[in-house]
C-alpha cells in the first residue's frame, strides 16, 4: 500500500482524486436532474420513477455509497490541496484570473460550503423528510411500493425560501461544475491553447444545462406550474 500512500500523499494524486471524483459527481448530477424533470410528465410517471429506485434497494444503496465516496473523496482532496497551496504562497496572487487553479482554490471553496449545506439541507428535505412540512413515506400497499414523489417535490419546493434557497445553489453548483469540468479536461491533458477554449465552452454549456434544469423545477414548483 506504500504506492498508494505515496500518490495520495502527491499533489498529482491529489488533483487526479478531485478529478475522477468530481466527474463521477457530475455525472450524478446530471442523472439527478433528468430524472427530476419528469416532474413535468405528471405524478404518475414521477412517482413510477421514484418506485423503481426505492424498489430497488442494491442498486439505491450502491448509488449512495459511490456519492458518499465521492463526495469525501473530493472534499478531502480539495481541502487538501487548498492548504498546500496556501501554505506554499501565503501571499497570495495580486491577480486572480477566472476559471485558473489559483481562482478556484481561494474563491470556490465558498461555493463548495454553500453545496455542502444545500446537500444536508436537500437529503432532510426531499429524502429523509425531517424538515419538509408534508412529507409522505413510501409504503407498501397491497404488495406494491407506493410513493408520493410528485406530492413531496411539489409542496416541498412551494415554499419561496425554500425555493429560492434550492436556486441559489444551483448558481454556485454551475459555478463549481464549470471549474470542474475544465479542471477535468486540464488533468486529461486538454491544456494545450488549441483546446483549452473549446473545453471552457464545454464547461460552461454542460454546467448551465445542470443549473437551469434545476432552477425550472424550482420556479415550476414555486410558481404553481407543476404540483
Amino acid at each position: 500500500m506504500s504506492w498508494l500512500t505515496r500518490f495520495l500523499g502527491s499533489n498529482i494524486g491529489l488533483k487526479l482524486v478531485m478529478a475522477l471524483s468530481g466527474f463521477v459527481l457530475f455525472g450524478f448530477t446530471l442523472g439527478h436532474m433528468a430524472g427530476n424533470l419528469q416532474v413535468f410528465l405528471g405524478p404518475d410517471v414521477f412517482n413510477a420513477y421514484a418506485e423503481g429506485l426505492q424498489g430497488n434497494a442494491m442498486v439505491l444503496w450502491g448509488i449512495r455509497s459511490v456519492m458518499l465516496l465521492a463526495i469525501v473523496s473530493h472534499m478531502f482532496s480539495a481541502v487538501t490541496l487548498a492548504l498546500r497551496s496556501k501554505a506554499a504562497r501565503p501571499q497570495g496572487y495580486k491577480q486572480q484570473k477566472f476559471l485558473s487553479g489559483n481562482y478556484a482554490v481561494r474563491t470556490m471553496k465558498f461555493g463548495g460550503f454553500v453545496l455542502l449545506a444545500f446537500i444536508v439541507y436537500h437529503l432532510l428535505h426531499l429524502t429523509v423528510g425531517a424538515v419538509h412540512p408534508d412529507f409522505n413515506h413510501c409504503e407498501m400497499v397491497s404488495g406494491h411500493l407506493k410513493c408520493s414523489a410528485y406530492h413531496n417535490l411539489t409542496v416541498g419546493l412551494s415554499n419561496p425560501l425554500v425555493a429560492g434557497f434550492y436556486m441559489l445553489a444551483q448558481v454556485f453548483l454551475g459555478m463549481h461544475l464549470a471549474h470542474g469540468v475544465w479542471s477535468l479536461a486540464r488533468t486529461l491533458g486538454l491544456s494545450n491553447p488549441r483546446y483549452d477554449g473549446l473545453a471552457r465552452k464545454a464547461a460552461w454549456t454542460f454546467a448551465g444545462l445542470v443549473s437551469a434544469g434545476n432552477i425550472v423545477i424550482a420556479l415550476a414548483c414555486v410558481l404553481g406550474i407543476v404540483g
